[in-house]
């Protein structure tokens, strides 16, 4: 019997509806506000749960009303329920998929399941689940006041959510003054490369975090033998293969490597320019724009969610905006987006923002400002002016957001305090100069005067004294980590910038710094503002195994429970669910990643339960290789990676893949 039948659910309406075939598996459209009608379908063939689906059609119309209330759809979803003999139907959404370039985002806000989710409980009863997360304050993700509820899981998704009492399961999470949230989504994540030397995640998992995004400027692909050379001084110091090329082979061995978390990366647009031209500052020529359009397509069709740029540092400094709007098309035309480290955070910041706006307008696409700051002591107190500035572009019709981390104090290469000039042509060239005593002069000079053509990173920190060493690759140079380049100079008997120089030479352009550079009320602004989401720009480090090995920035290991306990509990600067929807709803909606980042039935079992009173960063500039405390219990895809507190030996993570993928797939 076709139960859908049984039930009268096809709900009329001016469109043309199509069933689906109870013996197929036909995927499901996402679907912009706002919706005109549903059909509820039942499939015998998904699983053991045998769950009641949700099929959402399109017309491809806007401005349709809603023929019916949801009272009636209710009404009838429990009819059907009823009359299936089954005895554990699930309301889910199931198997997503972008179609017809349809605007994804709007997936959270539109679908139906979010009226419906409640219903589920009320005729599911009894059922067994493998996990059961009972007496949670449930924050949903989507920023509504949370409430007392259960939450079941079966297998990889959330099979339930609502009061179920009477529910068995093979194992009980009693979560009673505990809260329980969507896994926390880390927009600009940074461990590609660290997950397959330790596949732990140990410092996000510890904060909460169940999925990365990453692929600022240069991505883990594709790569040429030109971008492998970059990789292989960590390569040979970790005991890493580079033995994947495509995004297609990296997301294959990053499954193989058994990720604790989930990763998602962008294909950046300073890689693909180093694939083509290498790191020479020039335009590029017809022929080699059309191949790197090229190179991002394949990239997007293997699953990359969109392009990035990281225009403050070599080579995307060399990119022009019109060479970006190229490749931004392209990611359009797959359904991504654009996240971008904007060409200045300092005295260039606002024509560096109209830069940020023409790329979105030109290219049509959804874009986001990675790490938003307001650089150097000559642009401390206007980081409400950039939000304003933002805001009515916004206004203007462009989708532009952004994200923060919660710190003073920034961290990147220490190539990055040189002028740009000095990495041209890449790490032989940049040794080569800094060798020359004409040119270290000439450096030496620059790092210690005003400009107005790269971002002086190293006089923006107040000097030698605002620049820590954190990381190094070769094992000479670790005493050094740790102290500031006045205190290094000292040591070694040299100017700071010297010193700088010399260890940049030693350490083959490999090494890491903080930088002291931006004033707290502009990051308060910018960390409560609406609009804004959350990124570490660290990678995964730990407290003990090949990643302890270097000092770290304390974001790595602090960031979401820093705005938990700072902003939300001490500050009481926004109300705890607030703080829940920009690291979870909104920050999956910025990317395009549709089944998770809220907690409903059908969506990924990606949650984090955590102690609001109790959660907190300990990690700190001086001892920054510290777990966060308060995060109870952890599940990615279904299965606990922290339980009680500790790190367990699950690790269900694995790559995620974006419209392009999908859409072909």
């Amino acid at each position: 019997m076709n139960h859908s039948e049984g039930c009268g659910l096809t709900l009329p309406s001016r469109s043309t509806w199509h069933r689906v075939d109870e013996n197929s598996m036909e995927t499901y459209t996402r679907v912009p506000l706002p919706l005109s009608s549903f059909v509820i379908e039942h499939h015998p063939r998904l699983g053991s749960a045998h769950q009641v689906m949700m099929k959402i059609s399109h017309p491809f119309e806007r401005g349709c009303a809603i023929r019916n209330s949801i009272a009636d759809y209710v009404a009838k979803v429990r009819a059907c329920a009823r009359r299936a003999k089954h005895k554990k139907p699930l309301v889910s959404a199931f198997n997503l998929q972008q179609r017809h370039n349809v605007r994804w985002r709007q997936f959270f806000w539109s679908l139906p399941l979010v009226l419906l989710s409640g219903v589920q409980a009320s005729w599911a009863q009894p059922a067994t689940y493998d996990v059961l997360i009972s007496h949670a304050r449930i924050v949903d993700g989507t920023g509504a006041p949370w409430f007392t509820g259960d939450i079941g899981i079966v297998g990889e998704r959330i099979a339930a959510i609502g009061q179920l009492r009477d529910a068995t399961a093979k194992r009980l999470i009693d979560a009673r003054n505990l809260v329980a949230a969507p896994g926390f989504i880390d927009l600009q994540g940074q461990s590609e490369f660290n997950l397959l030397v330790d596949n732990r995640a140990a410092s996000k998992i510890t904060q909460g975090v169940t999925t990365e995004i990453t692929g600022e400027g240069t991505s883990i692909a594709p790569v040429n033998e030109r971008l492998l050379e970059d990789l292989r001084d960590n390569a040979t110091k970790y005991g890493v293969a580079l033995d994947w090329r495509s995004l297609d082979e990296y997301l294959k061995r990053l499954d193989r490597a058994r990720p604790a978390i989930n990763l998602g990366t962008f294909v950046g647009a300073g890689g693909i320019r180093t694939y083509v031209i290498g790191k020479d500052k020039r335009a590029a020529t017809t022929e080699e724009l059309a191949q790197m359009r090229e190179l991002v397509a394949g990239a997007m069709e293997q699953g990359a969610f969109g392009v990035s740029s990281a225009l403050e540092y070599v080579p995307d400094s060399f990119a022009s905006t019109e060479e970006l709007v190229e490749l931004a098309k392209v990611a359009h035309k797959y359904g991504g987006v654009y996240f971008t480290h904007q060409r200045s955070e300092s005295d260039q910041i606002f024509p560096s923002l109209e830069e940020v706006f023409s790329i979105a307008r030109s290219a049509g696409l959804s874009t986001t400002i990675w790490h938003l700051k307001t650089a150097y002591r000559e642009s401390f107190g206007k980081m409400h002016q950039v939000l304003d500035r933002i805001k009515e572009a916004r206004n203007q019709g462009i989708e532009v957001a952004a994200s923060v981390y919660p710190y003073t104090r920034a961290s990147n290469g220490l190539v990055a305090c040189f002028p740009t000039w000095v990495s041209e042509g890449g790490t032989g060239k940049m040794l080569e100069r800094l060798q020359n005593p004409d040119e270290r002069a000439r450096v030496r000079k620059e790092m210690n005067e005003p400009s107005s053509t790269w971002d002086n990173e190293w006089l923006g920190s107040g000097g030698a004294q605002g620049v820590a060493l954190i990381q190094v690759v070769n094992p000479d140079l670790r005493k050094y980590e740790g102290m500031d380049f006045e205190e290094i100079g000292r040591r070694m008997g040299k100017d700071p910038e010297d010193a700088a120089m010399d260890i940049a030479i030693a350490d083959r352009g490999n090494s890491q710094v903080v930088i002291s550079i931006m004033e707290e009320a502009d990051v308060r602004a910018a960390v409560l503002d609406p609009l804004v989401s959350y990124g570490s720009d660290s990678p995964a480090q730990a407290e003990d195994g090949p990643l302890s090995t270097t000092k770290a920035h304390p974001r790595a290991f602090g960031t979401f429970p820093r705005i938990l306990a700072q902003y939300v509990r001490t500050e009481h600067g926004m109300r705890l669910e607030e703080a829940i929807r920009k690291m979870t709803s909104q920050a999956a909606s910025r990317v395009g990643i549709v089944d998770r980042g809220i907690l409903r039935p059908g969506m990924a079992a990606d949650i984090t339960v955590f102690d609001p009173a109790t959660i907190r960063d300990v990690a700190t500039y001086n001892e920054p290789l510290h777990y966060s405390t308060g995060v109870k219990y952890v599940f990615v895809n279904g299965r606990p990676v922290v339980l009680d507190g500790r790190i367990t030996s699950e690790r269900p993570g694995h790559g995620l893949r974006g419209p392009g993928y999908l859409a072909r797939h």
